[in-house]
């Protein structure tokens, strides 16, 4: 009964199911609203089935990752697929968890100089940054974000380039001080 009904519901549907083959996960329908996904499709040919995916380059030397070209995902806060515009401070830091969906903590690691003392002292701070689908991130690998528009109450940062550790590095290093 069940798979009758999803029968039916992709027939009706038509053209949608055929522009972009999504895994719809979320209550409300996923889709990218710059892509029309309507029955009629006036500039392509009769007979051609075009799987049209909307990705940008964000520019500043970033590369679009090969996972947002090809297109198995929608989220409208991913700077290659999304309406999010990469603007002011371009930083790096290293995943410390992956924990929350879409979203992970970066440790920045920095030097507070001390004047009484005239030394250093090590310090850091915690980020919450957004982390498109498109990568593939573990704990230890060192990240290059990029500031944008206030995604929720803590997150102003999205995730542009990985450096992947090494696999030794990657154990025991979530409070070791590292500079880049």
């Amino acid at each position: 009964d069940c798979w009758c009904i999803v029968q039916i519901a992709l027939v009706t549907l038509g053209a949608m199911s055929q522009a972009i083959h999504i895994e719809q996960v979320e209550k409300a329908f996923q889709k990218q609203p710059t892509i029309f996904q309507g029955v009629r499709r006036v500039l392509t040919k009769k007979g051609k089935k075009t799987k049209s995916h909307y990705y940008k380059n964000v520019g500043l030397g970033f590369k679009t990752p090969k996972e947002a070209i090809e297109g198995g995902y929608i989220d409208k806060k991913c700077p290659f697929t999304g309406n999010i515009s990469i603007r002011g401070r371009i930083l790096q830091g290293v995943v410390k968890s992956t924990k929350m969906k879409r979203t992970i903590v970066i440790r920045r690691d920095y030097l507070h100089y001390v004047k009484k003392y005239n030394r250093f002292e090590k310090r850091h701070k915690n980020m919450s940054v957004h982390c498109s689908p498109c990568f593939r991130i573990n704990e230890g690998d060192v990240v290059t974000v990029g500031q944008c528009r206030p995604l929720s109450k803590t997150v102003t940062f999205n995730v542009l380039r990985i450096e992947r550790a090494a696999a030794k590095q990657a154990v025991g290093s979530k409070k070791q001080f590292k500079g880049f």
